[in-house]
C-alpha cells in the first residue's frame, strides 16, 4: 500500500546530506514524498560567484532545490516562502521577513494544513538543535513539533481540513560517531580537520545510542549523489564532505540515520526503515 512521507526543512540542500538517500529510496518503492521548505536560502554560501549573486541566490536555490527533489523524486515541493535567518548572531537574524522572526501562531497553522492535506504517515524533521545550531534549522523543528500534535486535535483550526495523526515523527539525526569516522580518514589522508572541528563545535552531536532507525541506502547513493551535485551554489569543491575521495564519501553515506520522536520509542528499538510494521 503507497504511503506518504512528510519531509520539512529550513533550507535547499537540507534535505540531501541527511536524507535524500531515505526519500529516494521510498519514491522508488513507489511512496509519496512531499517536500516543504521554509526558506529559499537567500543568505548562505556562493561557491562560484559564476553561479549567483547575493541577489539572486534565493532564486538560484529555488531551481538547485527543484532539480535536488526530481533527483530523489520528490512527489511535491511546497516552499513556505520565508527568508533565510542567516547564522546565529549575523544581520540577518533582524530581517523582519526572516522565518526566525515569524510568529507560531503564522507559521504552525500553515505546517497543520499541509499535515492535514497530504496525510502523511511518517513526518521528518530536524532534531532541536538543527545538527548545528541554526536558527532556522532549530525554528522549523519547533514549528514542525507542535504542527505534528495539533493537526490531530479537533479543537485546533477546524475549519483547516479533516484532523489527521501522522503515526510517527522522525527526526533526522547524524550521529556523532560519523564525524569521528570522517576526522579519522581526513586524519590518514594527512588533512587538515580544523574546519571539521568548527562544525562539530557549532552544535550538540547525536549521541549514537538515541539513534532509532538506519536505513540502508547504498542502491540510492548515487541518487543522493546527484542530488547533492544540484545544490551547486553550497556543495562547491570545497564544501568539507567533498574533501575526501569520492566513493569514500558514497560509502560513508550508505547509511541514514534517524531518532523516533513519536511515539515514545521503546527500549533497544532498531528499526532498519521508517515505514517499518506501520498500519496506516
Amino acid at each position: 500500500m503507497t504511503k506518504t512521507i512528510l519531509a520539512v526543512f529550513a533550507h535547499p540542500d537540507d534535505e540531501a546530506f541527511g536524507t535524500g538517500g531515505t526519500l529516494a529510496r521510498y519514491a522508488k518503492e513507489g511512496n509519496q514524498i512531499v517536500l516543504v521548505c521554509a526558506t529559499r536560502g537567500e543568505v548562505g554560501e556562493i561557491s562560484d560567484e559564476s553561479l549567483a549573486t547575493p541577489e539572486t541566490l534565493g532564486q538560484v536555490r529555488e531551481e538547485e532545490l527543484r532539480c535536488a527533489a526530481a533527483k530523489i523524486g520528490v512527489s511535491e515541493l511546497i516552499f513556505l516562502d520565508y527568508r533565510d535567518s542567516g547564522m546565529v548572531g549575523t544581520p540577518e537574524n533582524e530581517d523582519p521577513k526572516a522565518f526566525i522572526n515569524a510568529p507560531a501562531e503564522e507559521v504552525v497553522p500553515q505546517i497543520v494544513r499541509i499535515i492535514r492535506k497530504v496525510k502523511p504517515q511518517v513526518v521528518i524533521t530536524f532534531e532541536p538543535n538543527g545538527g548545528y545550531g541554526h536558527p532556522d534549522h532549530i525554528a522549523i523543528h519547533k514549528h514542525t513539533l507542535a504542527a505534528f500534535h495539533l493537526s490531530a486535535d479537533k479543537q485546533y483550526q477546524a475549519d483547516l481540513r479533516p484532523v489527521w495523526q501522522p503515526e510517527r515523527l522522525f527526526y533526522t539525526a547524524i550521529p556523532g560517531s560519523f564525524f569521528l569516522e570522517v576526522r579519522d580518514k581526513m586524519r590518514a589522508l594527512g588533512m587538515d580537520t580544523a574546519d571539521l572541528d568548527r562544525f562539530e563545535e557549532a552544535g550538540e552531536q547525536w549521541p549514537d545510542e538515541q539513534i532509532h532507525a538506519v536505513v540502508d541506502v547504498v542502491e540510492w547513493v548515487d541518487a543522493k549523489w546527484e542530488a547533492l551535485y544540484c545544490h551547486r551554489t553550497q556543495f562547491g569543491p570545497n564544501n568539507l564532505f567533498r574533501r575526501l575521495p569520492e566513493e569514500t564519501m558514497k560509502q560513508m553515506m550508505g547509511k541514514e540515520h534517524f531518532a523516533l520522536a513519536w511515539p515514545e520509542p521503546e527500549e533497544g528499538l532498531a528499526l532498519s526503515g521508517l515505514l517499518d510494521g506501520l498500519k496506516g
